[in-house]
């Protein structure tokens, strides 16, 4: 690719000369240190469960370049393509996240997936990018289009999509999606006294929540009490403890032989200890630094569709690491969700593709006749 001119007007030369080549690497170098984690963490749990000990290996391994073709292939789209994309998929997954609660596969207590004979999938994994870029097209419309009722249509989208996830339940999935949904609507004009009102109404949430779903009370108790079972992050503590600054090396760490979930929800304590301290600042640098140049990058902005999008892709893409991670060095009450292109899973690491090309094709430069805006 480096052997493009700047004057190559094909899809793929345009393309290299207008993507944010740093963002792309450090996704890259993420998902290889996701490939050393994975490798690392999940023969031991495969053995417990009475798989093949490298059967989530192989099976991570055949997800990672269906991934980075997804991130690539996506991020050549325009702002329009990127709509339409978006649209569309959001529609369909939130048509299959409703039909979970029917036909839906019960995991721990929870209908979240669909399953056709040996594969299974998770659509609401896919509402985080996709319905972000449905709120950024309809907050945009009501402030270019006052005929258009925007706002209105994307509070009714959103009350849809909560509605469906709290039915699973999926409270971690709602939680982020509001997030991401409340920082969009905040950009796009949000009255102040609107702001206090959706904040109210978050707090009475989460307080509702608590008294209405039984591991909601029992994980948040565990948090501010140390009641209830703990045995996931005392484990997932133990082995910070032990890999220091430099870690134990890689495959010496024993933490992951007894913890349940160290190739998904806890994969970041698998680090901890095998790779220290440093390690895992280096991921944090890593999801912090595409986070904050996607939101950089917007600075002269004046697509509103544009704008908000990103402010959207970018808050679920690093709200969904900072609650990996949190969870991990209990900072806040545990939840499962996957840690970006590093822990194992099908679903999720397709459905983070997916948004983070969205995210590239949005913050590619555009000068006049080079982009369809």
């Amino acid at each position: 690719m480096t052997n493009f001119t700047r004057a190559d007007r094909s899809v793929v030369g345009l393309w290299w000369w207008t993507v944010d080549r740093w963002t792309l690497a450090t996704v890259g170098a993420l998902m290889f240190m996701g490939a050393i984690l994975v490798l690392a963490a999940s023969p031991a749990v495969a053995t417990r469960i009475g798989l093949d000990s490298f059967h989530m290996v192989r099976q991570h391994y055949v997800m990672l370049p269906v991934a980075f073709a997804v991130v690539v292939g996506v991020s050549m789209l325009s702002p329009k393509q990127v709509r339409r994309l978006g649209v569309l998929l959001f529609l369909l997954f939130l048509g299959l996240t409703s039909l979970t609660l029917v036909y839906g596969t019960e995991i721990k207590g929870a209908t979240r997936w669909i399953s056709v004979g040996p594969f299974s999938l998770q659509p609401s994994e896919f509402l985080k990018p996709t319905f972000a870029i449905f709120a950024a097209w309809m907050f945009s419309l009501k402030m270019s289009e006052q005929r258009v009722p925007g706002n209105l249509i994307a509070i009714l989208a959103f009350a849809l999509v909560v509605s469906v996830l709290l039915r699973q339940p999926d409270l971690g999935m709602t939680a982020v999606i509001t997030a991401t949904w409340f920082a969009q609507f905040f950009v796009a004009g949000l009255p102040f006294i609107w702001v206090i009102l959706f904040a109210g109404l978050g707090v009475a949430g989460l307080v509702g929540s608590y008294f209405m779903f039984y591991h909601v009370r029992e994980r948040v108790d565990q948090f501010l009490k140390g009641t209830g079972d703990s045995y996931q992050i005392d484990r997932a503590l133990e082995a910070f403890q032990n890999g220091g600054l430099y870690g134990r090396g890689p495959g010496e760490g024993s933490v992951k032989m007894v913890l349940p979930d160290a190739h998904s929800d806890f994969i970041f304590a698998v680090a901890g200890e095998e790779f220290g301290l440093i390690v895992c600042l280096l991921l944090v640098a890593c999801f912090a630094f595409i986070v904050l140049r996607a939101l950089s990058r917007m600075v002269s902005e004046h697509n509103m569709f544009v704008l908000l999008g990103v402010t959207g892709l970018a808050t679920g893409f690093g709200l969904q690491a900072v609650i990996n991670m949190a969870s991990s060095l209990h900072l806040m009450p545990t939840k499962g969700m996957t840690l970006p292109f590093i822990s194992y899973g099908g679903s999720s690491i397709i459905a983070i593709a997916l948004g983070v090309g969205m995210l590239l094709a949005l913050t590619r430069k555009r000068f006049p006749g080079s982009l369809d805006t």
